[in-house]
């Protein structure tokens, strides 16, 4: 091979390796998740089971491994926010599902909020979701 025709190679390798590491990502966007509930209404009383799945908006699909980094259950769709449950994560074995245990101490409307760190994303997913504890 020529000199020549080994600069012309080498320049369409750069070339082209240049255009590849420019191109934009097809990472996702936080904003492509969301949380939803498995069950909007419970049965109120103390220990209650509240199901989620993290889902990948764009295909559907449970995503699991997330870190929950923050969570609050309340009575703000019944205009009561500032009464709040207390609320603790408790073990799942599906990938994708996340359960918390909670005292639904009342009857009515509760507002669950999640903060949470999604594996190879940047920023926090934060979703509000609204459940109903029925006597």
């Amino acid at each position: 091979m020529t000199s020549f025709t080994t600069t012309r190679a080498l320049a369409a390798v750069l070339s082209l390796a240049t255009l590849v590491l420019s191109a934009p990502s097809a990472r996702a966007d936080i904003k492509d998740y969301e949380f939803r509930l498995t069950q909007s209404e419970l049965k109120q009383g103390n220990g209650v089971i509240v199901t989620v799945q993290l889902i990948d908006r764009r295909s559907g699909k449970p995503v699991p491994d997330a870190v929950i980094i923050a969570k609050r259950l309340d009575m703000e769709p019944d205009g009561m926010a500032m009464m709040a449950a207390p609320i603790e994560t408790s073990a799942s074995t599906e990938p994708g599902t996340y359960r918390f245990k909670a005292d639904l101490t009342m009857a009515g409307g509760w507002r669950l909020s999640l903060g949470a760190k999604i594996q190879g994303e940047t920023g926090t997913l934060e979703n509000k979701l609204t459940l109903k504890a029925v006597p």
